[in-house]
C-alpha cells in the first residue's frame, strides 16, 4: 500500500467516524439528509472524483420511492445520495449485518439512517415491520436489489426477490438508478493517483409497484444491459 493510500484510508475511517457520531443525535430526515449530503461531498472531494447523472429529469424532487440500484463498489451509497441531492427524498437503506458490525462503517450505517437486514434469523417479520413502519413516517427505501456487492465480471447479478415485497407491501413506486461507471475500479482508480475520475450514473423510468413483469428483466432493458 502506497502513502496516498494509507493517507486517504486514515482520512476515510476519521471522516466516517465522526460523521457517525455527528448522526446519532439527529433525528429530523431532512437534517439527516443534508449531513449524509456533506459527508459525502467531502469523500468524493478527497478522491477527485465527479459524479455525472444522465436523465436527472427522471428523478422526482419529492414523494415516496424504493430506490434500487446496482452495486459493484463500497462507494455506491454515497453515489445515490449525491445523485439524490437536490430532491427532497430522504431514504433508509437496506444493509446488511455485517456493515452494522463493521469497524470502518459501523458507527456511521446504524446512525445515518439504515434498517438491519439480518439473513441469519429464520423470521423476516421484523425486518418487513421496520420497513413500514419507516414508510409510514414518510421515508423512501434504498436498497440494492443484488443483495451483495457484485465482484464478478457480470454487469449484473440476479436479483433477490425481497425488493418486489417491499414495493407492494408499502405501495412504493420503484426508481431504477444504474450505476454506469464500475464504481470500484474507479475508487482503485483515484486511490492509485488517476485523477479526476468520473462515475456516470443513469436514472431510469419509474416502475409501478403493480408492475406484473419482471422487474429484473425491466431494469436490464432500460438501461441495455446483457
Amino acid at each position: 500500500m502506497n502513502f496516498k493510500k494509507i493517507k486517504l484510508a486514515i482520512y476515510s475511517l476519521l471522516l466516517t467516524n465522526w460523521y457517525g457520531l455527528k448522526l446519532k443525535g439527529i433525528k429530523a430526515p431532512r437534517e439527516k439528509k443534508q449531513v449524509r449530503i456533506r459527508y459525502a461531498q467531502k469523500l468524493v472531494t478527497k478522491l477527485d472524483l465527479v459524479i455525472e447523472v444522465k436523465n436527472p429529469e427522471n428523478i422526482p424532487t419529492e414523494g415516496q420511492y424504493l430506490v434500487l440500484a446496482n452495486h459493484r463498489g463500497i462507494i455506491d451509497p454515497i453515489i445515490i445520495e449525491l445523485a439524490l441531492e437536490n430532491t427532497e427524498l430522504f431514504g433508509l437503506w437496506v444493509a446488511k449485518k455485517e456493515l452494522y458490525n463493521s469497524p470502518f462503517f459501523g458507527l456511521f450505517v446504524r446512525n445515518a439512517g439504515s434498517i438491519l437486514l439480518d439473513r441469519e434469523q429464520s423470521q423476516m417479520r421484523g425486518f418487513f415491520s421496520e420497513i413500514k413502519s419507516a414508510v409510514k413516517e414518510g421515508n423512501s427505501i434504498f436498497i440494492f436489489p443484488e443483495g451483495t456487492r457484485n465482484k464478478s465480471e457480470n454487469s449484473l447479478l440476479d436479483f433477490k426477490e425481497g425488493f418486489r415485497i417491499i414495493a407492494l407491501k408499502n405501495r412504493l413506486p420503484i426508481l431504477p438508478i444504474y450505476i454506469e461507471t464500475h464504481s470500484d475500479k474507479a475508487l482503485h482508480n483515484a486511490l492509485n493517483d488517476k485523477h479526476h475520475q468520473t462515475i456516470s450514473i443513469v436514472v431510469g423510468d419509474l416502475i409501478d409497484y403493480k408492475e406484473k413483469a419482471n422487474i429484473e428483466g425491466l431494469y436490464k432493458s432500460m438501461f441495455d444491459i446483457e
